[in-house]
């Protein structure tokens, strides 16, 4: 007995050390201040700037934009509604039918954005969305093979998107879907040049979450809680000296994963306070300018997840969110600046000194040295912003892509649209392979 009183003391000892993911309020100025860069956002209501994640980050968030909401749902329901429609007819099983619009992500967030007005798809339209969402999901079991030695025509994002997507709509995907992704995060296969993705695997966990919350693949429920603890374990793993759980970029997604946690965890509280206090600082520089990274963002703050959306609270009062006041500063000659732009991925290679104003985006940068020519490139539209598909006519091939980098080896964390070049750097682009 005496042994029995002791281990049983110290396993009281260590529950009591155990820790929550919890994140002290956050000032309610700073969280305005994110929120109002969405704004502008909501007032783009074109197919290619629509966004359902600046919907779903709202409506989990602390904030709440007036009659924008709702005008704003109501364009990507015109929008899913005409998109799906239209690609109806090239339904098959061709790969031309993958390449339909709208695409696995985008159907997967629209479908997360319905769930945060607290709708559940049905009828005819939503059964179609559903399947065109499940027939994604089969194309990416395909791709990735009955040995796992393939990889999805997206990536395993996306893929833990989708299986998210639909299971806060209570719809049940096959087994051998779910364990495709099983598998994936069983043999670290989420990895982005040799290093984890912890956006990836933070995915994957809050589908993982949400599976084993609604119980609908109960067949796989042993290795769903497995995975679940080692998605955990390898975001905790991935925090840096900063405080960050891979990069400031990924953080959001890891502490939404995080606050899901229905076990404690000895040093997760201090984690989970450490990487607040890194993305406050961040957010007090104006770092988080991107619309889905914002969107991310709001929902952790205000002590939220994608798994919420099993049971939203749509009468959650939310602070009314008003556009930022202007600032009147004097006219002025812009300041100009040169920056180095290289690309060595082609020949010849290219490389010259381009001037544009002070405070250019990356993507000015471009537009200048397309002008000033022989530099071309074309971009594509993507819901975290445009991203390159072809530099000097080198288009990418499968599972390659155009990597921003700081001279001489530094990957840029922000796409073209959101990275501001200083005096006198240099950035190459630079063609890879994953």
């Amino acid at each position: 007995m005496g042994r029995l009183a002791v281990l049983l003391f110290l396993l009281g000892m260590l529950g009591a050390l155990a820790e929550r993911c919890e994140m002290p309020e956050v000032d309610s100025k700073l969280v305005e201040m994110l929120g109002q860069h969405l704004l502008p956002w909501m007032e783009q209501l074109s197919q290619e700037k629509l966004n359902p994640s600046i919907y779903v980050g709202l409506r989990l968030s602390s904030l709440q934009a007036k009659g924008k909401e709702a005008l704003y749902l109501h364009s990507l329901k015109l929008h899913y509604q005409q998109s799906l429609l239209g690609s109806a007819s090239s339904d098959g099983d061709d790969n031309s039918n993958f390449q339909a619009k709208p695409s696995m992500g985008q159907l997967a967030l629209y479908l997360l954005a319905l769930r945060a007005n607290c709708e559940f798809v049905g009828g005819h339209k939503g059964d179609r969305l559903v399947s065109q969402l499940k027939r994604f999901l089969e194309d990416e079991k395909r791709a990735i093979g009955h040995d796992h030695k393939g990889h999805p025509h997206t990536s395993y994002y996306q893929y833990g998107l989708a299986i998210l997507a639909l299971c806060v709509h209570q719809k049940r995907v096959h087994d051998s879907v779910v364990g495709k992704l099983l598998h994936a995060v069983e043999h670290d296969h989420p990895l982005h040049q040799g290093h984890l993705s912890v956006d990836t695997v933070a995915m994957a966990g809050l589908a993982f979450t949400c599976l084993k919350r609604s119980n609908l693949n109960p067949e796989q429920r042993e290795r769903i809680t497995l995975a679940i603890r080692t998605v955990r374990e390898n975001v905790l793993r991935a925090q840096t000296p900063e405080g960050y759980f891979g990069n400031i970029y990924s953080t959001p997604l890891a502490l939404q994963l995080l606050m899901t946690s229905s076990v404690s965890r000895v040093g997760l509280g201090t984690a989970c306070h450490k990487a607040r206090a890194a993305l406050l600082a961040r957010l007090q520089d104006g770092t988080f300018q991107n619309a889905l990274m914002i969107s991310q963002l709001l929902p952790a703050l205000n002590h939220k997840s994608y798994v919420d959306l099993i049971s939203p609270d749509c009468l959650a009062t939310r602070a009314m969110l008003e556009p930022a006041t202007e600032t009147h500063l004097q006219t002025q000659v812009p300041e100009y600046i040169r920056v180095m732009l290289k690309v060595s991925s082609v020949l010849p290679p290219y490389k010259h000194s381009i001037p544009v104003p002070a405070g250019s985006s990356l993507e000015d940068v471009l537009k200048k040295a397309q002008e000033l020519g022989p530099f071309t490139y074309e971009t594509q539209a993507s819901l975290s912003g445009p991203y390159l598909i072809s530099v000097m006519g080198k288009k990418v091939g499968k599972r390659e892509f155009w990597q921003l980098l700081q001279a001489p080896d530094t990957p840029l964390l922000q796409g073209i649209a959101d990275y501001r070049p200083k005096d006198g750097e240099t950035i190459e682009l630079r063609l890879v392979s994953w």
